[in-house]
């Protein structure tokens, strides 16, 4: 289909009064080995031997596309002899790819159809190896043998009044068994002897507290937005890379999509302020008031975290561009929501708690009640409500509630206990 583009680049590259050639495609792997493929059919195969097209090759290197990035790309061209070396690995795994390709497939469908009829059986580089990790799981799932324990909750009552609190073994630590935990008792009757003992006893109370902070999460690459598009939305990871293609593309409303990356170039921090700016004008009344603050704030700085060169080859994280989109349909403004707020929110400060793990002995057996208020919101504020249930939920009994406060020195009553009775469960499919 690209016969002609080619022909016209060779007959360029050939002309006589063409001095010298720049590799001008991506910055990474697949751009340098374009480039010498492209060439290797310009010069042509003599004797069976490949002959270079003999003129000076220079390399262009962009991380980034703004025009002052691209004129700095051209006052420092990358010598050949320093490009060599990806040259080599690129070349190496796409010879990989089909010796493991070709040969492979070969031997595995002669081998499956040994028996007569055509049995096609692909092996790749990539694909094989994946395909064993999904295999060892399925496995592990269905040798899965079920193993009923216990875990035994209790509430206890202070003069404030009633917290819940569960049981676990302060002196557990992990052994060979990978379903043991803290708090698992494996018998039914340990666990009832826990709850008879300490049933309607007194118990005493020690607290720490400790305030932690949260980052927020790193920028979106592909894969990672494909998770939370599906997580949120459902979509799948061919309807995500559909929708941020045309974005893209049709709206360019967004940065290049099949990225691998979570960082953004250096040099991109006035970029990045202008995105704000126009964020903060686009009359988008979700996200205007966050992007005036980051603003006001100036809570767009350098930083290793976001800016950083080593983490970018071809392609950087996904971001809004410096264009409102307009006429976006539903699923559209969805995934641009979700770059916008991940893109601000990687910017904001870190969200901080109180976190107070509270140890209640009863009997001599310990009962443990964890308790997280959040004292300062930070980036949590861009996603609103459903942000501080969503971190909030990730243990449980842990909903961000504040505890009811104990008294130094006080005692406490067990009100309740209960052994419940739970079942072990195999490892999730991915």
């Amino acid at each position: 289909k690209t016969k002609t583009r080619l022909n016209a680049v060779v007959k360029l590259a050939k002309r006589k009064d063409v001095g010298n050639i720049v590799n001008a495609c991506d910055a990474g792997r697949e751009g340098e080995l374009i480039f010498r493929l492209i060439e290797q059919y310009a010069g042509g195969n003599k004797g069976g031997k490949y002959v270079p097209l003999g003129k000076p090759i220079t390399r262009l290197w962009l991380q980034s596309m703004t025009p002052q990035a691209i004129r700095d790309g051209f006052d420092t061209l990358r010598s050949d002899k320093q490009m060599l070396p990806l040259a080599d690995a690129a070349r190496s795994r796409s010879e990989a790819d089909w010796l493991v390709g070709i040969n492979g497939t070969r031997a595995m469908t002669a081998f499956n159809s040994r028996d007569g009829g055509f049995f096609l059986t692909t092996v790749g580089r990539v694909q094989t190896p994946t395909l064993a990790v999904m295999v060892e799981r399925e496995e592990q799932i269905r040798k899965h043998i079920f193993r009923d324990y216990w875990e035994i909750h209790a509430s206890f009552l202070s003069e404030a009044g009633e917290y819940p609190a569960k049981w676990f073994d302060p002196k557990w630590k992990k052994g060979e068994d990978l379903e043991a935990k803290a708090d698992r008792v494996w018998s039914e009757r340990d666990a009832q002897a826990i709850v008879d003992a300490a049933k309607g006893k007194q118990a005493t109370v020690t607290e720490e507290s400790k305030p932690t902070t949260q980052a927020s999460p790193l920028l979106f690459d592909l894969t990672s937005l494909q998770r939370e598009a599906n997580g949120k939305f459902g979509f799948s990871a061919k309807t995500t890379l559909q929708i941020a293609q045309s974005l893209y593309e049709r709206h360019k409303a967004l940065t290049y999509p099949r990225t691998d990356s979570r960082a953004l170039p250096e040099d991109y921090l006035p970029t990045v302020k202008q995105t704000f700016e126009m964020l903060a004008h686009s009359g988008m009344k979700h996200l205007a008031p966050f992007a005036a603050m980051a603003i006001k704030g100036s809570y767009v700085k350098p930083s290793k975290r976001i800016f950083d060169n080593a983490k970018v080859s071809d392609h950087f994280a996904i971001i809004p561009t410096l264009q409102a989109p307009s006429g976006l349909s539903e699923a559209e403004q969805k995934i641009y929501d979700l770059v916008t707020r991940r893109f601000m929110a990687v910017f904001f400060p870190s969200a901080e708690y109180q976190v107070t793990t509270r140890i209640t002995t009863a009997a001599q057996h310990a009962f443990k009640t964890e308790g997280k208020v959040l004292v300062r919101p930070g980036w949590l504020a861009i996603y609103g409500k459903e942000a501080a249930e969503e971190v909030t939920d990730a243990k449980e009994g842990d909903k961000g509630q504040p505890l009811v406060a104990v008294k130094p020195g006080e005692m406490v009553r067990t009100e309740t206990a209960e052994a419940k009775g739970l079942r072990t469960r195999p490892p999730a499919r991915y």
